[in-house]
C-alpha cells in the first residue's frame, strides 16, 4: 500500500467515526438512545436497513463465491421482497401499535415473560456470535494479505464502532451508515468499471458474459428439487423467504433500524426500498466477482488465493512439488488467453464457436485438477490449513490490479461494511439486554437516566464480548455462508414463536414456549447430523431449509399442544 492509500483509508474510517459521535451525542433518555426518538425519514430507514446486512462479508466473500460457483448465489435472495412485503403488512403496525423498544416486548404482551426470554435469549447467542463474526471477517483476511496482526485488526474496528454507538445509540447507527453506504458502492462502482476496462480492448461486456457463461458462471436460476443442492429457485423462495422474514422481522438489529421511523408509513417505505434495491445489488456484487473471473482468463492467476497456504507450502516439503503445479498452471493460463481471444474474434463476428466453447470447458476443468492438486499438497504440509480461499479472490485482485488510492478505498469500504454491521449488532444487543432482560427483571423501579446507563454499559459489554468471539473465530468453507448459516440455525424457531403470536390466535403461552424448545433442540441435531457432519459440501440438507423447518415445526407443535395438552388454559387478554 502507498501513502496515498493510508490517508483515504485513514482519512474515511475517522471522517465516519468522528461525524458519527458528533452529529448524535448528548441522548436525553432510553427512547432517544434506542428509537432515535423516532425521527428518522423513510430513506435514511432503508439505507440503514441495507447496511446492516451489507457486512464486510457481503463484499469479501460473495465476489469470491460468484468466481468460483457463478451467480446461482443470487437465488438466496428471492424470498426476501416477499419477505418485505409480509412484515410491511403485519409486523411493522403492530410493533409500531403497541410502542414496543424491541421486538420480544410483544412477546410478552401476546404470550408471557418466559417466551418472551426465551426469544430473547435465542437472538443473544446468535446475534452476539453473528457480531463477531462481522468483525472477525474483515480482520482474517486484512491480516493475512496485509500481514497486519490479527488480534490488532479484531480490536481496532470493534473499538471504532464501540466509540460512537456507544456515543449516540440508534442515532450514530443511522448517520453513519449512510455514509458508510455510500463509500461502499461507490468503490464497488469504480471497481466493476476498472475491471471491464482493464479487459482486452477487442472484447465488449458481451463477449465477458459469453466467456462466463462457457464456464458455467452465468446459470442464475436453478430448477433442481434435489435438497442437497445449496442454492435453487425453490429453497431461495421458501428458505430465503422465511431468513429474511425472521432476520427483517424478529432480528432486532434489523427491527431497531424501523422502528426509529417518524410513522408507520416511513418505516414501511424503507422497507419496500430495501426489498426493491437488495438483490439487483447482490446481483451486481455477483456479477462484479464473475468479471473478476473473466480477468484471471486473460492475466496470472495463483494456484490458490490464501496467502498463508504459500507460506505454508514454501516452509514444507512439498514445495518443489507446488512449484511443478504452479508451472503448469502458467502453462494453462497462456492456454486460456490464446483459446479466450480466439473465442472473442469469433464473437465478434457474430458466431459462437462450439469447438472453442468446448475448448475452454477442457481447460477450466484442467485448471481445477491442477487447484485441487494444490489443496491436497496444502493439507499435506499443514492438515490445518484452509485450502477454501473463496474469501481472498476479490481481495488480491485488489491490492495486485487497482491503481494507488483506489485500494485504499476498497479497504475502507470493507472496514466500513464491518463497522456498519458490527455497529446495528451491538445496538441491537444491548437494547435488548437492557429492555428485556435486565429492565423486565429489576424489581425496583429506576430512573430513565439509570436505564440509559445500563443501555450505554450493555453496549460496551457486547462490544468487547463481540471482540473476544472475534478473537477466537475460525474460518468456515466461505463467511458468508457461515453468517447465513448461523442464521439459519435460530431464526426459523423465533419466526415461528412470531408467526404464531400474530396470526395464530387460539395458541397460548405454554404451548408455544415448549413447542419452541422442542422446535430448537431438533434444529440442533437436525444441522448436526444433516449438514455440520459433511463439513466438505456433501451435506444431506442445504441449510437454507432449517429456516423453514424450525418455523413450520413451531407453528404445528404449538397448535396441536394447545388443541390437546394445553385446551383449557386461559386466554390472554390481549387486543389488536
Amino acid at each position: 500500500m502507498q501513502l496515498f492509500d493510508w490517508i483515504v483509508l485513514i482519512g474515511t474510517l475517522l471522517f465516519i467515526v468522528i461525524y458519527g459521535a458528533w452529529k448524535t451525542k448528548g441522548s436525553k433518555n432510553v427512547e432517544d438512545y434506542i428509537l432515535g426518538g423516532n425521527e428518522t425519514p423513510w430513506y435514511t430507514v432503508g439505507l440503514s436497513v441495507m447496511a446492516t446486512q451489507a457486512s464486510a462479508i457481503t463484499f469479501l466473500s460473495t465476489p469470491g463465491q460468484a468466481y468460483h460457483d457463478g451467480m446461482g448465489f443470487v437465488q438466496f435472495y428471492f424470498g426476501l421482497p416477499i419477505a418485505m412485503v409480509v412484515i410491511c403488512l403485519t409486523f411493522i403496525p403492530i410493533y409500531h401499535k403497541y410502542k414496543v423498544y424491541t421486538a420480544y416486548e410483544y412477546l410478552e404482551k401476546r404470550f408471557d415473560l418466559k417466551t418472551r426470554s426465551l426469544a430473547a435469549i435465542l437472538f443473544l447467542f446468535q446475534r452476539g456470535l453473528g457480531t463477531g463474526i462481522t468483525i472477525y471477517a474483515p480482520a482474517i483476511i486484512l491480516s493475512a494479505i496485509l500481514g497486519w496482526n490479527l488480534n490488532y485488526m479484531t480490536v481496532a474496528i470493534g473499538v471504532l464502532v464501540i466509540i460512537y454507538t456507544f456515543s449516540g445509540g440508534t442515532k450514530a447507527v443511522n448517520v453513519t451508515q449512510k455514509q458508510q453506504m455510500f463509500v461502499i458502492m461507490s468503490g464497488m462502482l469504480i471497481t466493476f468499471f476498472l475491471i471491464l476496462r482493464f479487459l482486452p480492448n477487442e472484447m465488449t461486456f458481451n463477449n465477458a458474459l459469453h466467456i462466463a457463461g462457457a464456464n458455467d458462471k452465468m446459470n442464475i436460476v436453478n430448477f433442481s428439487i434435489d435438497p442437497e443442492e445449496k442454492y435453487t429457485i425453490w429453497s431461495g423462495i421458501t428458505g430465503g423467504f422465511f431468513l429474511a422474514l425472521a432476520y427483517f422481522g424478529t432480528d432486532q438489529s434489523q427491527v431497531g433500524r424501523y422502528l426509529s421511523g417518524r410513522s408507520v408509513r416511513e418505516s414501511q417505505m424503507g422497507l419496500i426500498m430495501n426489498g426493491l434495491l437488495k438483490v439487483p445489488m447482490q446481483f451486481f456484487i455477483l456479477l462484479t466477482g464473475v468479471m473478476v473471473f473473466v480477468f484471471f482468463q486473460f492475466n496470472p492467476v495463483p494456484l490458490n488465493f490464501n496467502p498463508n497456504n504459500k507460506v505454508v507450502i514454501e516452509n514444507s516439503e512439498y514445495k518443489e512439488e507446488y512449484h511443478a503445479l504452479e508451472k503448469k498452471l502458467d502453462a494453462l493460463s497462456e492456454d486460456k488467453k490464446v483459446i479466450n481471444l480466439l473465442y472473442i474474434d469469433q464473437l465478434n463476428q457474430d458466431y459462437d464457436n462450439p469447438i472453442l466453447r468446448k475448448e475452454l470447458i477442457a481447460l477450466s476443468a484442467k485448471e481445477k485438477e491442477l487447484r485441487d492438486s494444490a489443496k491436497e499438497l496444502i493439507l499435506k504440509a499443514d492438515s490445518g490449513s484452509e485450502t477454501n480461499d473463496k474469501d481472498y479472490v476479490f481481495f488480491h485482485f485488489i491490492l495486485n490490479y487497482l491503481p494507488k488510492g483506489l485500494i485504499g478505498l476498497l479497504l475502507a469500504v470493507i472496514i466500513s461494511a464491518a463497522m456498519s454491521s458490527t455497529a446495528s449488532g451491538l445496538n441491537a444487543l444491548a437494547s435488548t439486554t437492557a429492555i428485556d432482560i435486565y429492565k423486565r427483571n429489576l424489581k425496583e423501579e429506576k430512573s430513565e437516566k439509570h436505564y440509559l446507563n445500563a443501555t450505554k454499559f450493555f453496549t460496551l459489554f457486547w462490544g468487547v464480548v463481540a471482540i473476544l468471539f472475534a478473537s477466537i473465530g475460525t474460518l468456515f468453507e466461505n463467511l458468508i455462508q457461515l453468517v447465513n448459516i448461523v442464521g439459519s440455525i435460530f431464526y426459523g424457531t423465533v419466526l415461528g414463536i412470531f408467526l404464531v403470536g400474530f396470526y395464530i390466535k387460539f395458541v397460548k403461552s405454554k404451548a408455544i414456549f415448549y413447542s419452541a424448545l422442542v422446535s430448537q433442540i431438533t434444529i440442533f441435531i437436525i444441522y448436526y447430523y444433516a449438514i455440520y457432519v459433511f463439513p466438505t459440501g456433501q451435506a444431506k440438507l442445504g441449510y437454507l431449509w432449517l429456516n423453514f423447518i424450525g418455523a413450520m415445526l413451531t407453528i404445528v407443535l404449538s397448535s396441536i399442544l394447545q388443541l390437546s395438552i394445553y385446551r383449557k388454559e386461559k386466554k390472554l387478554n390481549l387486543r389488536r
